[in-house]
């Protein structure tokens, strides 16, 4: 059983934007000026945080004409989700069979 979870992945997606961004990605293919309209972030911090996602693997890029359009990759979430379900169940199981460490 896995018991560690990708830690960086987490910190990505930990900030609110990120997450925000993330969340309209799951549900469609937007390009940035989808982006800023549904979140109402600046251009400059929009592009900062998508470099970030990016840079993670977590969204990949599709240019179209002068636009760029960005999709989440699900392999990720769902890679990052399996971890978190590893991880409940170990504690699930040390649960079940009364697992402790004996103090000194």
């Amino acid at each position: 059983m896995m018991t560690s979870v990708d830690t960086d992945l987490i910190r990505v997606l930990a900030d609110p934007l990120r997450l925000r961004i993330v969340t309209l990605l799951a549900q469609e293919t937007l390009c940035s000026t989808h982006l800023i309209e549904e979140t109402g972030a600046k251009q400059t911090n929009l592009s900062n945080h998508l470099k970030v996602l990016r840079e993670a693997g977590v969204v990949e890029t599709e240019p179209c004409g002068r636009f760029t359009y960005y999709r989440l990759k699900p392999d990720v979430i769902a890679s990052l989700a399996g971890q978190f379900a590893d991880l409940a169940e170990t504690a699930r199981a040390t649960a079940e069979n009364n697992v402790k460490r004996s103090c000194p």
